[in-house]
């Protein structure tokens, strides 16, 4: 089979055999695509990167076009898309978008994960999945979730997937319940998760919000502690908390940037996800996906459904 993709992907340029290398097109609405994500494609595999800045949507279809028509049928398969940027919604567009160009047999694979908030989000819901299952025996349909910082890119990933895996979920936001809402039932709309919104901006709100929480996530600004121990003393149900800042002070007081399933400092049958252990699956996670790329068969469309199908096997 090795031999047979050789042969495949050679062609002969006066008298010289040239091997057609991968290469990944990178399309960023934002004026500069991620140095994070530029490594990590590289440190997957592929050979060649190709960014590309300021990309609208209705560019994707044409780009998508130029890339699969250019290399052939062998070509194609070391050929791929990553969509990046900052706007969720804006990547799942895109990606609709570029998958509608294919023309068969002329398909590569597409990768979305815009700020890294969906191979974020799937770490960190895969990661206190698996502790609510380890440490009390829950599964997320017995459970409520509250994401604070529920409204920037990575919060919003994190309510989606946990909500179409069965918790009950509220995207939290410190300003607005009506930015909450509004962002909830848009992803409500895309995904059919099933999401809520709510606002805790005081600590009293805070209290009053979590009194029945099962599972807290943090998403919220780095450096910004979110939850106070003394704040989080009122949560009589909690049973594991994920925070993903590692900028001190950590989102979530009591966890420590390498927790993982470690016992939360002062609240009796409370377990730790911490951003270092978060950051371990992620790194794995978009590694594999993006590696994926270049050993599949058939061409994928990845987005952060994949990711935690994904996550949940890493972990």
């Amino acid at each position: 089979m090795k031999k047979r993709e050789n042969i495949l992907n050679r062609f002969y340029i006066k008298g010289k055999i040239t091997v057609k290398r991968s290469i990944l097109h990178m399309l960023d609405p934002m004026p500069n695509n991620s140095p994070f994500d530029v490594n990590m494609a590289l440190d997957a595999g592929f050979d060649v990167l190709m960014p590309y800045s300021n990309v609208k949507l209705d560019s994707v279809y044409g780009l998508t076009q130029d890339a699969i028509f250019s290399r052939g049928p062998a070509g194609v398969k070391k050929t791929g898309l990553f969509i990046g940027g900052r706007d969720i919604g804006l990547a799942m567009d895109m990606i609709k978008s570029a998958q509608e160009a294919m023309v068969p047999p002329f398909e590569i694979s597409v990768f979305a994960d815009p700020s890294g908030a969906f191979t974020t989000a799937a770490a960190l819901v895969a990661c206190v999945e698996k502790e609510l299952k380890v440490k009390h025996g829950k599964e997320f349909k017995d459970c409520k979730a509250l994401v604070f910082g529920g409204t920037g890119p990575v919060g919003i990933a994190t309510g989606v997937i946990a909500s179409l895996a069965g918790a009950e979920t509220a995207l939290v936001d410190h300003l607005s319940v009506e930015v909450a809402n509004d962002a909830a039932k848009e992803y409500n709309r895309r995904t059919n998760s099933q999401l809520t919104g709510a606002k805790a901006g005081s600590d009293e709100e805070k209290i009053a919000l979590i009194a029945d929480a099962d599972i807290i996530f943090c998403t919220a600004k780095a450096g910004i502690q979110v939850l106070s121990t003394e704040v989080l003393k009122h949560a009589k149900q909690l049973k594991v908390a994920g925070d993903v800042n590692a900028v001190p002070p950590v989102g979530i007081e009591g966890i420590k940037c390498g927790d993982f399933g470690k016992p939360v400092d002062q609240l009796e049958g409370v377990f730790g996800v911490g951003a270092l252990a978060v950051g371990d699956v992620k790194y794995r996670l978009q590694q594999a996906l993006l590696a994926s790329m270049l050993s599949t068969e058939k061409p994928l469309y990845l987005d952060f459904r994949d990711a935690f199908t994904q996550a949940r096997k890493i972990v």
